[in-house]
C-alpha cells in the first residue's frame, strides 16, 4: 500500500508547476529524485523477498521515473529531464541493494513499532498480587 501512496504522492508533486521549495543548490534536484525513488524502490522491494523482488522493483520504479518525467513534459513551467530519470534509476538501484544487502538495514525497516503487551504471569513465578 505503501508504494502506491507514494507514488501517487510523487505524481501530485510534478503535476504542480512549482513545488514552492525556494531557492535550490546546483543539482539538488537529482538529490531530491535520488532519494524519493531509492524510497520508492525500496518499499516496493519489501513487497516481495530476495532478489528477483529487488530487480522488479528497480524496473519498477525505473519505469515510474521515466513516465513522471514524461508527464512532467505536459505540465506549464516544468520540463523533463533525462538526467532527472537517471536520479531516479540510480536512487532505486541504491534502495534496492541496500535493502537486500545490507541485513542490518533491513531488519531496522521491517521493526514493528507499537507497545508490547504485558502477559500475567502465571504458575510458581506469580505473586498473585
Amino acid at each position: 500500500m505503501f508504494p502506491l501512496l507514494f507514488a501517487a504522492t510523487i505524481f501530485l508533486a510534478s503535476s504542480r508547476s512549482s513545488l514552492g521549495t525556494g531557492p535550490m543548490p546546483e543539482g539538488g534536484d537529482k538529490v531530491v529524485h535520488f532519494a524519493a525513488f531509492g524510497l520508492l524502490a525500496t518499499a516496493t522491494c519489501r513487497l516481495g523477498r530476495g532478489w528477483k523482488a529487488a530487480f522488479w522493483a528497480l524496473f519498477a520504479a525505473s519505469a515510474y521515473g521515466a513516465v513522471d518525467e514524461w508527464h512532467q513534459s505536459f505540465v506549464p513551467m516544468r520540463q523533463s529531464d533525462v538526467m532527472d530519470w537517471v536520479a531516479d534509476t540510480l536512487g532505486a538501484a541504491v534502495g534496492v541493494i541496500t535493502y537486500q544487502g545490507w541485513p542490518r538495514y533491513r531488519q531496522w525497516l521491517e521493526f514493528r513499532l507499537g507497545r508490547r503487551i504485558r502477559r500475567p504471569q502465571t504458575g510458581l513465578g506469580a505473586t498473585g498480587r
